[in-house]
């Protein structure tokens, strides 16, 4: 069974290909991901999809489901939709097979999913403050400092003294953030500072689960090194004994889960037409 998992966020549309055997085994085929940045986002996913498939070598009729999260309900191409929870947990679980819960860093929100060793969700935790928390936010600090998304995990990890925002408002955090840089605080610093802020209400969200052993990050900052740093000494400050760990894919999480997900239900369908021809 080969299946497609398509993850559209806020500011990122993820897809994935994996490739499932009926008596077990999975494999990632392809996956891609790209930014909206203000473009229709049907036409981003097609085109996506199109790129991506022309990776594995496949066209859209060697597919057995095509599986759709996030805000993707409207995807003229999907058989059918599965909820963001529960694809990230089965995409954690893939990329990680010892994580117990995952925490989504996405771009207008930070949530976190405990699950069991079938991905099965048990507890899920989402912030509940504005949009300082979250992806979105820091992308608007960085267009301000003048440095590239890719660029403020690097930065953040060169941090001597950071000075964390006071607000848990975007708009005052935003006005703290002016007011560093007109006091001759360093990028690295600052965004150091940002990150520790974030990781502080993500750690939180990671208590109130139970403290699960292990935690993938996911979702569209989970590649951001500084802030994985950040969310690691929050948790050695809380005495947390909780590995958080990240993987080159975490970003593919969703669309992964997503993918795996339609394998099941595909096989489930097949198999209910087979007893009814029968």
């Amino acid at each position: 069974m080969i299946s497609a998992g398509v993850d559209v966020g806020s500011a990122v549309v993820k897809m994935a290909i994996v490739e499932t055997g009926d008596e077990g085994g999975e494999r990632l085929i392809a996956g891609r991901s790209e930014r909206i940045r203000r473009r229709d986002t049907h036409a981003v996913a097609q085109d996506l999809f199109t790129a991506m498939l022309r990776d594995a070598g496949l066209d859209a009729g060697g597919l057995g489901y095509v599986a759709t999260t996030g805000e993707g309900e409207t995807i003229p191409f999907r058989t059918g939709h599965f909820y963001g929870m529960t694809t990230h947990a089965r995409g954690g679980l893939f990329l990680e097979p010892a994580a117990r819960a995952i925490i989504d860093m996405g771009a207008l929100h930070t949530r976190a999913v405990a699950m069991d060793e079938r991905s099965k969700v048990l507890g899920y935790r989402m912030t509940s403050q504005c949009a300082s928390g979250s992806g979105q936010f820091l992308e608007n600090i960085a267009r301000y400092l003048g440095v590239s998304l890719e660029e403020v995990g690097t930065l953040s990890l060169q941090a001597d003294n950071p000075e964390v925002c006071s607000s848990i408002c975007a708009v005052l955090a935003e006005t703290d953030v002016i007011n560093m840089v007109s006091r001759g605080i360093t990028l690295p610093n600052i965004l150091k500072g940002i990150h520790k802020s974030m990781a502080g209400r993500a750690v939180r969200l990671l208590v109130s689960l139970g403290k699960p052993p292990v935690v993938l990050v996911t979702g569209g900052l989970a590649n951001d090194t500084g802030l994985v740093a950040a969310m690691r000494e929050a948790a050695a400050e809380q005495k947390m004994a909780v590995e958080i760990r990240q993987h080159e894919q975490s970003m593919l999480a969703g669309a992964i889960g997503a993918a795996l997900w339609g394998a099941f239900r595909a096989r489930k369908l097949r198999r209910l037409k087979q007893r009814m021809a029968s």
